[in-house]
């Protein structure tokens, strides 16, 4: 079910729709071109305030990429949060690609590992978010349609993109100091052909 946001989740709970929204806007990143979900995670995890605020009211951030041991490995979901309003738990998974259906089976595990582990008595079944860059909403439809336990999809924009080339200040400056050294070396080598 699409959310007034935007946003497509499984959700029963309108409470837990209006806390989610779509698009994010992330304007407040900037990433190389062909940036990873690693260097998302680390520009979120700079500007953790910032992301915090786009998120809106009652999130609190639980730490990065704890680890939940299931059995005898141990899995680490990219950003867990916790909705204060709400009670619960929240288990965002940042990908930097369109939306795949076996997101949600990573997702959903997540989210069963974060009720086992981590919900205490008195809070409500965690919900899961995935951040992608695209989505298509029958993929999502039906990626949902067995799981019971609250997900959602949501896409990102506003990325800014740096460039990898030096600006020309940057090469201005760049060459300056290789035309300074140069007329050192040089100064420097007359003065030895002076000694000898």
């Amino acid at each position: 079910m699409e959310s007034s946001l935007g946003s497509i989740t499984n959700f029963a709970s309108q409470l837990a729709a209006s806390v989610l929204k779509a698009p994010y806007r992330l304007d407040f990143l900037m990433l190389e071109r062909g940036y990873d979900e690693r260097d998302l995670e680390n520009a979120i995890a700079r500007d953790i305030t910032r992301f915090l605020l786009e998120l809106g009211n009652g999130f609190t951030y639980v730490g990065r990429q704890p680890e939940l041991v299931v059995g005898t490995d141990g899995y680490f979901p990219d950003l867990p949060f916790y909705h204060i309003r709400l009670r619960c738990y929240v288990v965002i998974e940042l990908k930097v690609v369109d939306f795949k259906p076996e997101f949600a089976g990573k997702l959903n595990f997540y989210v069963a590992a974060c009720n086992k582990l981590l919900r205490q008595p008195g809070d409500n079944p965690t919900i899961g978010l995935l951040l992608c860059k695209s989505k298509d909403q029958t993929k999502v439809e039906w990626a949902f349609d067995s799981i019971q336990n609250p997900m959602g999809v949501a896409t990102y924009e506003g990325i800014k993109i740096k460039d990898k080339l030096p600006s020309v200040e940057e090469l201005t400056k760049r060459l300056d100091m290789v035309e300074q050294e140069l007329r050192e070396y040089k100064e420097l080598d007359k003065k030895t052909d002076e000694v000898e």
